[in-house]
């Protein structure tokens, strides 16, 4: 038996369909070990080597996974084609005991018998570049969001994640979110005139020039003074140009455009449209079992194969016609920084249209799936055409011009239409009567508006995502992640408005502390510096510890700066650093061990003391509750020793113990006896610890007079 181990089941479903003979699929459900969550696994001391851990819910899946390896004659790995892939085999032979020196490593770009086989009969060893890139990435962004993070939320008081490349995301929405509020209007007016030729149809034009340079009334007078003018000048047609515009296909998606036009057009985030299109790269069930739809989704590459192309012609051809197939198959050329693993995202069988599988499809899936379907196919046809015209009017020294397109043949616009509505102002889809230069035209009318300049327009998270891609911040792998960390609903540190990211008062705070203090991780050059390091280490073999030694060492003083605070120790009058510790964040000296004042950095944050707990012999902290303040034992929760120090205020009338001044979670005061939970008498008045002689209830003090609890009763002293 020959064992294949994939991450998830239901690609494990898909590819048994493709299997004849002796072989089982198995799946390790992701990642079978990693980092510990709870604390930094990264021996800076010792090279940064970093400490891997199986987590208790991963011991099932790698029993499981063993079990099913001894008694195979040959094992698989076949998790997904890149970094974090060959990670995951990385480990999953580590935690196996596979031999790395075996070529036991396959590799496919689509779900497909023909790939999956192809796969199968070229096995590799495990690429270890590839792996300390991903290891690198992984100790970097620990290092950074363990180590900044807790100072962040020390310094500003608030539970905070800075992210190597999150923060840089946010510090862009934060940017441009200050831009906008430093904006500054500007008025400015558009004069349009309508205009006739003899025997013809009037037309618009605007207001663009004057003496041949760019030109804008700034304001009402001026826009009158340009009118009155106008109305008394001679038009006629200055400049008319005609030609033939076309428009050249999209490339096929990759990550980050699909990401882009499926929030655009589906209106689904960044993060939802990865899990989409990861169920329809594995497979979805159907009634002849589970069948892939596309090709791998975290990609940087616009390559596609020869046989998808000419699948994809064929198509076009039979169902649009000759005129739809470009002479010369389409051809993209991806991004010089595109590790160019794989292809492009496609459809991996073009005869598998969205309306033949939409009844095994939910919704969501069906758009994407059609988005992607839409565009691979809009990709290999032919060009749209259009006849453009547009025309100058001459008056007095005055230009005012506009223009018309009409298509002519569609093209891939049959299929995809990915044209953006125009925005400005000289062009349009005007109908045009003939014109010929030096046409004399009649004024019919002119309309003065008042207008304003725009700010700039918020992200989203597509023009976000562009905007990343375009200056290198972060990996396709990455976006989707990012998204979710911006709009984490335990942070949140930016809203959506509609469609449009806005920061919450937080992120300008974190942005604004991050910059002061680690401005090289804040800055996009650098950041963009660092991913290009990291590709060298999986495509290069270039050593990572190296390389996060380099990274390492400035950010380790930059780190120590961060902590130093305005305030100066009470005692020896040293600055006083923040930390974070197990009991809270506290200010310590900074002249340690000189000098080993702490102060805790408010009240209710748990105080170290100099008493012992008497149950268990640990240092009992000082805490504040919603009881008030008391005395636990640091060993919680193995110990859950209290003492109240909240203030004594009467007596219990039950067993003549004081009772004490507490708080409800409504926020009202009553009193309860210290020797709960043996004694559990409470009163919302003072207890004076007396019965009434008139009824035996018990005596309450209310503004310095003596009554009876018991309101019916009426005595009073």
């Amino acid at each position: 038996m020959q064992l294949i181990i994939v991450e998830s089941p239901h690609k494990a479903k898909t590819i048994e369909k493709f299997l004849k003979g002796d072989y089982r699929v198995e799946a390790s459900k992701g990642h079978v070990r990693d980092l510990p969550v709870k604390k930094m696994g990264i021996d800076i001391a010792h090279n940064f080597e970093p400490f891997y851990e199986i987590t208790p819910e991963k011991k099932a899946d790698i029993k499981r996974l063993a079990d099913a390896a001894k008694k195979a004659d040959k094992v698989y790995l076949a998790t997904d084609p890149d970094r974090e892939g060959e990670a995951i085999s990385w480990h999953l032979a580590e935690v196996l005991k596979l031999s790395q020196k075996e070529k036991n490593r396959i590799e496919f770009n689509e779900i497909s018998e023909k790939a999956v086989v192809a796969a199968l009969n070229n096995p590799r060893t495990i690429d270890k570049n590839l792996v300390d890139a991903q290891q690198a990435r992984r100790v970097l962004d620990r290092l950074v969001g363990y180590s900044v993070s807790p100072v962040a939320s020390c310094r500003l008081n608030e539970n905070l994640s800075a992210g190597r490349v999150q923060s840089v995301a946010l510090k862009m929405v934060v940017d441009k979110e200050r831009e906008i509020m430093a904006f500054v209007p500007q008025e400015y007016w558009n004069l349009k005139a309508e205009v006739k030729p003899e025997d013809k149809n009037s037309f618009k034009v605007l207001l663009v020039e004057k003496d041949g340079k760019k030109y804008k009334p700034k304001n009402a007078e001026e826009a009158d003074a340009v009118e009155k003018i106008l109305n008394a000048a001679n038009f006629k047609v200055t400049e008319v140009k005609k030609n033939m515009v076309k428009s050249h296909a999209p490339a096929p998606f990759i990550t980050s455009t699909m990401q882009q036009d499926g929030s655009i057009k589906l209106g689904v985030s960044a993060p939802q449209i990865m899990s989409i299109a990861q169920r329809l790269y594995e497979g979805v069930p159907t009634p002849r079992g589970n069948i892939a739809l596309i090709t791998y989704m975290r990609t940087d590459s616009v390559r596609v194969s020869a046989e998808s192309q000419r699948a994809a012609r064929s198509y076009i051809k039979e169902k649009f016609g000759d005129d739809y197939v470009p002479e010369k198959p389409n051809f993209y050329k991806s991004k010089k920084d595109a590790q160019d693993a794989h292809e492009a995202i496609r459809p991996i069988d073009v005869k598998v249209t969205p309306e033949s599988v939409a009844d095994v499809l939910d919704k969501n899936q069906y758009k994407l799936y059609k988005l992607i379907y839409d565009r691979f196919i809009a990709s290999q046809m032919s060009e749209a055409v259009y006849d453009s015209v547009s025309v100058a009017v001459g008056a007095e020294n005055y230009t005012l011009k506009t223009s018309g397109k009409t298509l002519v043949f569609k093209g891939y616009l049959a299929v995809y239409d990915d044209t953006k509505k125009e925005e400005d102002e000289e062009s349009g889809n005007a109908l045009l009567p003939a014109l010929s230069e030096g046409e004399r035209l009649d004024l019919v009318s002119i309309l003065k508006e008042q207008k304003f300049t725009k700010p700039p327009v918020r992200y989203t998270e597509a023009t976000l995502i562009k905007n990343m891609e375009d200056k290198g911040i972060g990996r396709p792998s990455t976006y989707a992640t990012i998204m979710a960390k911006l709009s984490d609903k335990k942070r949140e540190y930016v809203k959506k408005e509609k469609k449009y990211l806005v920061p919450n008062e937080i992120s300008y705070k974190l942005i604004d502390f991050l910059v002061k203090y680690f401005p090289n991780i804040m800055d996009i050059s650098f950041t963009a510096n660092m991913e290009d390091e990291l590709d060298d280490v999986g495509k290069n073999g270039k050593d990572w510890h190296e390389l996060i030694k380099e990274f390492y060492k400035p950010f380790e003083n930059q780190l120590a700066s961060s902590k130093i605070t305005d305030k100066l120790c009470p005692k020896c009058g040293s600055p006083m650093i923040i930390n974070s510790g197990k009991y809270g964040n506290y200010y310590a000296c900074s002249n340690y061990p000189k000098c080993s004042n702490i102060i805790a950095v408010n009240e209710k944050v748990a105080i170290p003391t100099d008493r012992i707990c008497s149950k268990c012999g640990g240092i009992m902290v000082e805490r504040e509750g919603k009881f008030g303040k008391f005395l636990a034992c640091s060993n919680y929760p193995k110990c859950k020793n209290t003492i109240s120090l909240t203030e004594n205020v009467g007596i219990c009338p039950e067993c003549g113990k004081p009772t004490k001044k507490m708080m409800s979670r409504g926020g009202k005061v009553f009193y309860g006896c210290s020797s709960y939970p043996e004694c559990k008498f409470m009163s919302w008045d003072i207890p004076t610890g007396e019965k009434c002689p008139k009824c035996g209830k018990y005596l309450i003090s209310v503004d310095g007079k003596v009554k009876c609890s018991d309101k019916k009763c009426g005595y009073e002293k």
